[in-house]
């Protein structure tokens, strides 16, 4: 059975930096790609980065352009999403996800999602 666990959100003030990470199980992340979205309350849901091991590509959307990164470890099924130079427009339930091979920006092309962490930013 997929399964996606999201984990490492908290509390961090203005400037601050936290390392989700996205632990998956059931499945082989070399034929997936992992997207990580973000959502504001309220505000909808929206794509922040994608990485594809099938063929490499990493993408980030301009609102964390420059701030954010992603990596993954294969042999732990996991991948990490670092938040840096936090803002409070970063404030929100952070989910990854997961679909098949390539990487897209369209929150309904994943068909797997993990609960979300949330990830808060205040002074």
């Amino acid at each position: 059975q997929m399964q996606l666990v999201e984990s490492g959100g908290g509390s961090v003030q203005p400037g601050g930096s936290l390392r989700l990470s996205c632990a998956t199980s059931g499945f082989t992340l070399e034929h997936y790609a992992i997207g990580w979205f973000r959502q504001a309350p309220g505000k909808e849901r929206e794509a922040l980065s994608c990485v594809s091991s099938k063929d490499g590509s990493v993408y980030f959307s301009d609102s964390v352009k420059g701030r954010f990164t992603v990596s993954g470890d294969n042999a732990k099924n996991t991948v990490y999403l670092q938040l840096n130079s936090l803002n409070s427009e970063d404030t929100g339930v952070y989910y990854c996800a997961a679909r098949i091979l390539t990487c897209t920006g369209r929150e309904g092309d994943y068909w797997r999602w993990g609960p979300g962490t949330q990830v808060t930013v205040s002074a």
